[in-house]
């Protein structure tokens, strides 16, 4: 007998079927796979923003647009006889099962780092071909900051890494020490290996402390966004712009807003 979450499954997967079939919805019908990346992706991202904001209801309403782009994309492959949601659900239950042994079968383990590397090695045995290099696998679409990450982590796997910390730091140290220099030659080129150099230290710097750059990233982005935003409102309640404000004045804003965000 199916659950309720089941039949509200069948319903979405349904409603999908109409929208792509004769008569229905002629933009959902010309959707491909390679036309819905881009809806993937951002809506991924407004399911972090969701979770940034502590917002429940927006996050229950974003997982659903979420969730319609795997449905999207099995409903496209089934039309095409290439695979349909049961076998894609099947897959990612058989996985899951296969690749947590100390879950569901008789091995112990009792860490989460090994769980990661317990986790690497089923799915090599899985793949049944070993790859060419340890650094293989890593989407070329990540974004950088995170791609960089992906690499860092493969490349510790296999003791391409540092010991301790302050190595990390003193390589930090270093590369800016030589984008520094770049910058004084004036030589373009090298100022942006210098800098992609200082940017990859510091990914591996934030590795070895526990903290996710993409997230770091993305959080002063946000905050800057709010403090900016502070400056230009409390400039505008004193009717000037800030194209006729001075950097001091703004600054004092800034500081102010800053300050707010303590209280």
């Amino acid at each position: 007998m199916e659950t309720t979450t089941q039949l509200r499954f069948d319903r979405l997967m349904e409603i999908m079927r109409k929208l792509r079939a004769p008569g229905g919805c002629p933009w959902d019908a010309e959707q491909t796979h390679t036309s819905l990346k881009r809806y993937l992706i951002e809506e991924a991202y407004e399911v972090i923003e969701a979770i940034d904001n502590g917002d429940t209801a927006l996050l229950k309403e974003e997982l659903g647009d979420l969730l319609l782009q795997p449905v999207f994309h099995a409903a496209i492959a089934e039309e095409n006889g290439a695979f349909t949601m049961d076998e894609v659900l099947d897959a990612i239950n058989d996985k899951l099962v296969r690749r947590h042994p100390h879950v569901f079968g008789e091995e112990v383990i009792e860490s989460s780092e090994a769980q990661v590397a317990n986790w690497e090695k089923i799915k090599k045995q899985e793949k049944g071909v070993e790859r060419k290099s340890a650094l293989s696998g890593i989407p070329p679409e990540l974004p950088a900051l995170m791609k960089a990450q992906k690499i860092t982590e493969k490349a510790a796997r296999v003791g391409f890494d540092w010991e301790h910390t302050d190595q990390v730091y003193a390589k930090v140290m270093e590369e800016l020490h030589e984008f520094e220099e770049a910058m004084l030659s004036g030589d373009q080129q090298e100022m942006e290996a210098e800098l992609g150099d200082l940017l990859f230290a510091i990914v591996n710097l934030g590795r070895f402390v526990s903290v996710d750059p993409e997230e770091a990233l993305r959080k002063t982005i946000a905050r800057f966004t709010k403090r900016f935003g502070h400056v230009e409102e409390s400039l505008h309640a004193q009717g000037k712009a800030m194209q006729n404000s001075t950097l001091e004045e703004m600054d004092v804003l800034w500081e102010e807003a800053k300050r707010l965000e303590k209280d």
